[in-house]
């Protein structure tokens, strides 16, 4: 007898013949395509590469056509082909929120290729947004029931705050990165991730965190010279980092790099800017103080009033 027969003789017969498995699915009542639509969902079908296909041991297609792309002129090291594919070649930094991974990205035959950070913001089982509550005023949404979901931070409420620190990062660095601030290119966001400009060396060597530096005579002034530059670049947009520190500064071939900036306060919109702002300069100067930068050249109250001037605050 097979599995769905009834053995009750006194059922009434239907009249209508009984799917299996592999029988086209019917169309539903509601939410039938159009024609137009069909063909446009069949044509997309055809080009989309079949994931068994990839080639030269490959993690994934290149993800380039459902992202949010990068701020124009786009570098000519960016590779928007759809042929493209990605390889995995391991981690870089794990943090707080979430983790770094160092991608290859390829068009297979051509020997065109670029690595990218791979930026990925944890589910909502693992991660820990460390005194996300600051940060977050002034950043709204527009359906009441995500506002609730986010304030008592459910599941739902901490993978939209996840979608907004994404969004966040992603914005500003595109922002920054157009007016020529020191940040790394924002090449795509899908989702929770972020693909940025790999900031290393080709052979996939990251560069250093300046916390892990030393420097000292013309390079501790130069690099000091750099930071203020780059603190002057945020303010002028009317942006603090909020959590800047010698550990999300590279310095890259001698240049210094802004990154991680999920938390990134408007000054403006955030009650609390002017404080994260203060925090900033207080955290930088003190780390380059402590190197033996010159009291009277990392003055935190100078700085700090022309950063105001430069936000448009004082």
């Amino acid at each position: 007898m097979r599995e769905h027969e009834s053995t009750h003789r006194d059922v009434p017969i239907r009249r209508h013949r009984r799917r299996f498995d592999d029988d086209p699915p019917a169309p539903g009542r509601r939410g039938r395509l159009t024609e137009d639509a069909r063909a446009r969902l069949t044509a997309r079908r055809a080009d989309t590469p079949d994931p068994q296909d990839l080639p030269d041991g490959a993690d994934r297609w290149s993800t380039w056509d459902d992202g949010e792309h990068g701020p124009l002129p786009r570098p000519n090291w960016v590779i928007t082909e759809l042929a493209a594919v990605d390889h995995e070649l391991g981690s870089v930094k794990t943090g707080k929120e979430a983790d770094v991974h160092l991608l290859r990205r390829s068009v297979p035959g051509t020997g065109r290729e670029c690595l990218l950070a791979a930026k990925r913001y944890r589910d909502s089982d693992h991660r820990l947004f460390h005194r996300d509550a600051g940060y977050l005023e002034g950043r709204r949404v527009r359906r009441s029931r995500e506002m609730r979901a986010i304030t008592a931070r459910s599941s739902f409420g901490r993978n939209l705050i996840a979608e907004q620190w994404a969004a966040a990062e992603f914005a500003a660095l595109g922002r920054l990165w157009a007016v020529g601030a020191p940040v790394p290119y924002p090449v795509q966001r899908t989702g929770t991730e972020l693909l940025l400009e790999f900031l290393g060396e080709h052979d996939g060597t990251a560069a250093p965190r300046l916390a892990a530096l030393r420097p000292g005579g013309a390079l501790l002034r130069d690099l000091w010279r750099q930071a203020v530059e780059a603190l002057h670049a945020l303010a002028g947009q009317g942006l603090a980092h909020g959590d800047l520190s010698a550990y999300n500064l590279l310095v890259h071939r001698e240049r210094l790099m802004v990154i991680d900036l999920p938390q990134v306060v408007d000054l403006v919109a955030n009650p609390n800017g002017p404080e994260f702002l203060a925090r900033d300069v207080r955290n930088i100067t003190s780390w380059f103080r402590a190197r033996g930068l010159p009291v009277e050249l990392a003055d935190t109250d100078d700085l700090l009033a022309d950063l105001r001037r430069e936000a448009g605050l004082a």
